[in-house]
């Protein structure tokens, strides 16, 4: 049968809703209605004969005859996604699109410096950040990469460092240590209100110390548990209890007297953020440029080094 553009056009809508399993994140991805994806889809299916796709009213799943077409097509939308990301070397600036899945710690501490200055100097490029701390697969949702800790890099998957190891810490409002006391042994965090972890992988936290190879970890007590770093800080700045998360994220509140670190002795220090991306891909010139900035952005950062956190403590650690 004949080949269109239009064909190519709508093939690429069907290789969205069949990767995102959704309507409606298939045309949050391609900037088009649910409605008009829909439409597309039918047309597509007339054309050519046969169903691709079963619908309800919860959930649309690719036919046998669909997820046939799917992995078909996938290898030649990656080539053809690499053919026209070979073409930066022709250009006097690089462009092309990029879609990065990224957890909230690594959108503030890695995304936020960097990313508005590099569209500026390029901008031909195109970036989409997912900001979510899943583990997801990035392959099979359609993302061109993503950051995580070390520790929770998938192990088929390439990982680059971008940053030195990080320090994790516990702090607390000077008025809550002053009402409440300061810790001395992580065992006195049991007498105190604690601001608790959930991670992404729906578990609550066990907060994690080191000093000199002597490991604990602990499952602290509190009333308020939350998945998001921003909302905990607040919490610590108001008074309302310790907090536990990067040095990096609470560095200008300590240095600025708003927050004070506690058991500075037992503080340990995690596997730092890595890029991580399938083998079997080209990877674009946007992406390359992205990860050269955030690493440019933290030299000269000191490296904690030598955390002595155990490999199980690493894959929980997702946020």
């Amino acid at each position: 049968m004949a080949f269109t553009k239009a064909d190519l056009v709508d093939l690429n809508v069907f290789m969205a809703i069949a990767r995102n399993r959704s309507f409606r994140k298939s045309a949050a991805e391609l900037g088009l209605t649910a409605s008009a994806l829909s439409h597309t889809m039918k047309g597509l299916e007339n054309r050519l004969g046969v169903r691709l796709l079963n619908r309800t009213s919860r959930s649309v799943v690719p036919t046998a005859a669909g997820l046939a077409l799917f992995e078909e097509l996938d290898q030649g939308f990656r080539r053809i996604g690499e053919a026209l990301d070979g073409l930066n070397r022709f250009r006097e600036t690089p462009a092309g699109r990029v879609r990065l899945s990224v957890p909230r710690d690594a959108a503030r501490l890695l995304i936020d410096p960097v990313l508005p200055r590099l569209l500026l100097e390029f901008p031909g490029l195109e970036v989409e950040v997912d900001v979510d701390d899943r583990v997801i697969d990035v392959v099979a949702s359609g993302f061109d990469a993503g950051i995580r800790y070390g520790g929770t890099v998938p192990e088929e998957m390439i990982a680059q460092r971008l940053t030195p190891d990080l320090r994790w810490v516990v702090v607390g409002s000077p008025g809550y240590l002053q009402a409440r006391g300061r810790p001395e042994v992580p065992e006195d965090l049991m007498r105190h209100s604690c601001v608790r972890i959930r991670l992404g992988t729906g578990e609550v936290y066990r907060w994690e110390f080191d000093r000199d190879g002597d490991y604990r970890a602990l499952d602290v007590p509190g009333t308020m548990v939350a998945n998001e770093t921003n909302v905990s800080v607040e919490a610590a700045l108001a008074g309302f209890g310790l907090f536990y998360c990067l040095e990096a994220r609470v560095a200008d509140h300590v240095a600025e007297g708003r927050l004070e670190i506690v058991l500075p002795d037992w503080c340990s220090d995690g596997p730092g953020f890595f890029l991580y991306y399938s083998g079997r891909q080209q990877v674009p010139t946007g992406l390359r440029l992205l990860a050269d900035a955030i690493r440019r952005h933290w030299e000269g950062r000191p490296s904690n080094g030598g955390g002595g956190l155990s490999h199980s403590a690493l894959l929980k650690r997702s946020r």
